[in-house]
């Protein structure tokens, strides 16, 4: 899950983009068929820790194999950090490294692939993924793959930049060339030694880095000092291009990377007037459109050829011909210190999460859920005071020197400077309505203390 981005509070992997379920939690599902798979070992950047964990709760899986990037530091160390974590074991298995962040349509065929490279895998190769090309793509790096044909897989020939269309075009119609999807699958030490030849560097500062570990609630940070020295590379230039060892299998299994929003469309079911739709959504009369809407009604009528995206936070709407451009308007609204270009309403936090549902001068107002036997930190807050009704669950709150519970249809006052605690002592998550009134309701307005009692 290692995003380069740190400072996106919700990458697309973190997003339902093709189903009811987020990229990353169908790469996690995509392993249950695979036999043998353990359970999946995540690297994510340390500021979307959260997301991660929760999304992999609601898979049935424990948060406890998140290692937290202090930044991203590219796939290169991502992956060594994990080879590392790996061997603390005394094993050294062999690690099927995959982004969070892509669709595979045929999972069969995917199986099939990583199957047949486990016997190559085992004798020391390092596999790459090469995607099978639909169409002449400028971008994607390619592989071409070397001499050996009727056997599986293959040895690299070399890596290639991303073309330009004409050269594109000559890979695809020579069947030697595959999209560089960057997927893997080799043993631990047989990457980090390959790492350690060609990039002492990288393997020093993570070796390093991985030495020293911390647990954090569920997750394990490593020390930040000796990552930070640690050069970004991506792990084709530090060590797939210059290995030996690098072998290819051919992968067609309806693989996208998702890169935009037209991207998306292609991997979406149309309906019969070539509109993908999403959500709550009436379209009359257009065509070859996608709508997709997470909340209110998107009503739609005469359109063509366009992009049409209603989310919590903002409204997009972009001809699909000019959906790269997007990136361009993301950079406006950094410009202009717009939030939107960085946080959501829904804010996770280790407790459950919030949704921002109103705010104005002086007041805002959100729904908080806190999961079953989490608890907030016990805090104060000097410029604002916070009315909170419960809706559904039972709270068990801490104001001051008191400690009670509050029900459903209840509520609590908590005045400007008071220490106070909110928990969820239930099995069922608490929902709760908080009311903030006051003269400054930023994030930053909070002091937090060890134990109710105010102490340090």
């Amino acid at each position: 899950a290692n995003n380069q981005k740190g400072q996106l509070s919700r990458p697309k992997q973190f997003q339902p983009l093709v189903d009811s379920f987020t990229l990353f939690q169908n790469t996690v599902q995509r392993l249950d068929g695979l036999n043998g798979v353990e359970a999946p070992f995540v690297v994510v950047n340390g500021e979307h820790r959260f997301l991660a964990a929760e999304q992999l709760r609601q898979l049935g899986y424990s948060a406890s194999s998140i290692l937290l990037e202090p930044e991203g530091r590219n796939t290169a160390p991502a992956v060594a950090l994990a080879a590392f974590q790996s061997l603390t074991g005394g094993d050294d298995p062999l690690l099927l490294v995959l982004a969070a962040d892509h669709v595979i349509q045929d999972v069969g065929v995917f199986y099939s692939a990583v199957t047949g490279s486990v016997d190559s895998a085992e004798q020391g190769s390092l596999v790459t993924f090469g995607v099978t090309p639909s169409r002449a793509e400028t971008g994607y790096g390619y592989i071409k793959a070397g001499s050996g044909e009727g056997s599986l897989p293959r040895p690299v020939g070399a890596f290639v930049e991303k073309p330009d269309h004409t050269t594109a075009e000559s890979y695809v119609a020579s069947g030697e060339y595959y999209w560089n999807a960057g997927m893997f699958l080799f043993r631990a030490s047989v990457y980090l030694q390959e790492l350690k030849t060609y990039r002492p560097d990288i393997y020093t500062a993570c070796e390093k880095a991985a030495a020293t570990q911390v647990s954090d609630l569920d997750f394990t940070r490593i020390d930040q000092k000796a990552f930070l020295a640690c050069p970004s590379e991506s792990i084709d230039y530090a060590v797939m291009e210059n290995t030996t060892k690098a072998m290819v299998t051919p992968l067609d299994a309806g693989w996208s990377d998702i890169g935009s929003w037209a991207g998306l469309s292609d991997v979406l079911p149309a309906d019969e007037y070539n509109n993908q739709i999403h959500g709550d959504v009436i379209s009359l009369d257009s065509n070859n459109c996608m709508f997709r809407s997470d909340d209110k009604l998107l009503a739609c009528i005469g359109l063509d050829n366009l992009i049409v995206v209603n989310t919590d936070d903002a409204v997009l709407i972009a001809d699909k011909r000019r959906s790269q451009d997007i990136k361009q308007l993301v950079e406006r609204l950094q410009q202009q210190d717009r939030k939107e270009a960085l946080s959501h309403r829904k804010v996770f936090r280790p407790w459950g999460f919030y949704d921002t549902v109103d705010y104005g001068n002086r007041f805002q107002v959100k729904h908080l859920v806190v999961n079953p036997g989490a608890s907030l930190s016990c805090q104060k807050h000097y410029h604002r005071a916070e009315h909170w009704v419960v809706v559904t669950g039972t709270a068990r709150v801490t104001r001051g020197e008191e400690t009670f519970l509050v029900a459903e249809n209840e509520s609590v006052f908590i005045p400007a400077g008071e220490i106070h605690q909110l928990a969820n002592p239930g099995k069922l998550p608490l929902h709760l309505i908080e009311i903030q009134s006051g003269g400054y309701l930023g994030e930053d307005d909070i002091t937090r203390f060890t134990e109710p009692g105010g102490g340090q």
